[in-house]
């Protein structure tokens, strides 16, 4: 029986309950997600950043898990026992080469681990060089950005959130740092510091990298927090104006812990792409300075010293300025283009 579209009588069949497949459809609940997660969403779907991101994290456990199993040190000299004769013959090997006593143990039967790179001018096996190198510039640009971090995110957070008279004299101290030519402080505070802290450092564990890179987490401490500084202030400056830091501050919160609880953690997206990209330009430093000869102290390598070090054979072993060069080149490209990955999957203006 049809009904009568004029009538004003209730339609029971319309409100009767809903199957579950009716609930599945008209209803599409979304997963409950957080920003990070989102945020990590966007970057495996960024396929650039995400192999990016996978080069370095092989490049770095590479360089500290092949040591543990690789049958020749960095420092060792090969054909130099003691109260024997030199043998020459391990000098200057080319990749999968074989030095005389080597080629004698392969006659015999005896297996012998190859040079995949060869040896140097002294000797030494190259290829546990190259990762040694690795090792030491990737260090140096984590630790060295790090101390950006600490030290640009405190003083940049301090000035943002007082303001007035502290942010100016905070501020006035940044521009002083910024004219301060990074190149000369570098080298005035490595020959400075080489005089004073050779006889510190004498007989411990930092007697190996040498003063050199000690001055130059010196100089990252004073000279490259500028830009994080004001980088945290600027954002520091549009949060604190918010309603929550309103309310926090009504209630008799102090500063330090509105500042921790409320104003970094709404900036940590600003704060983990600049320390991404600030460590490729810490690697990049790190080794022009060793190829300048102000980088670790020998016989530790670093990728610039070894850089360095391949000047003198150019012509007849180019492969050892070639190598150091595209790991150096493969670092800093992966992790810029992570860096960018990274700006893109958390800064909510560019997903908004």
């Amino acid at each position: 029986m049809t009904k009568n579209p004029l009538s004003l009588q209730v339609d029971l069949d319309a409100f009767l309950p809903a199957s579950e497949e009716d609930k599945a459809y008209m209803v599409q609940m979304r997963e409950s997600s957080t920003f990070f997660r989102d945020g990590v969403k966007r970057l495996h779907k960024n396929k650039v950043a995400f192999i990016s991101f996978i080069v370095i994290v092989f490049i770095t456990l590479a360089s500290i898990l092949v040591p543990m199993f690789w049958p020749y040190s960095y420092e060792t000299q090969l054909g130099v026992s003691p109260g024997k004769p030199v043998d020459s013959s391990y000098n200057n090997l080319s990749p999968f080469e074989y030095g005389r006593t080597e080629q004698a143990k392969i006659e015999a039967g005896e297996k012998v681990f190859p040079h995949v790179f060869g040896t140097d001018a002294a000797g030494r096996d190259y290829f546990i060089r190259v990762v040694y190198g690795t090792r030491v510039s990737l260090a140096v640009g984590f630790f060295a950005s790090i101390i950006v971090l600490v030290l640009g995110t405190l003083i940049g957070s301090i000035a943002g959130y007082c303001g007035g008279r502290v942010d100016m004299i905070l501020m006035r101290i940044v521009d002083v740092i910024y004219s301060l030519p990074d190149m000369l402080m570098v080298i005035l505070l490595a020959t400075v510091l080489k005089v004073k802290l050779t006889p510190v450092i004498e007989g411990t564990a930092l007697q190996s990298i040498g003063s050199n890179i000690i001055s130059l987490f010196v100089v990252f401490a004073i000279l490259y927090w500028v830009s994080m500084a004001r980088l945290i202030r600027g954002q520091i400056l549009s949060l604190r104006e918010q309603e929550y830091v309103l309310s926090a501050q009504a209630t008799g919160a102090k500063g330090r812990w509105i500042i921790r609880k409320h104003l970094i953690p709404n900036c940590i997206s600003v704060v983990i792409i600049s320390a991404a990209l600030q460590i490729p330009s810490a690697i990049f430093t790190e080794s022009y300075l060793s190829f300048l000869g102000l980088g670790v102290n020998a016989p530790m390598p670093s990728l610039g010293s070894l850089a360095s070090d391949a000047l003198n054979g150019l012509t007849s072993y180019p492969y050892r300025l070639v190598i150091p060069a595209v790991v150096i080149s493969l670092i800093v490209l992966g992790l810029n283009l992570f860096g960018d990955g990274l700006r893109d999957a958390f800064d909510p203006k560019l997903n908004g």
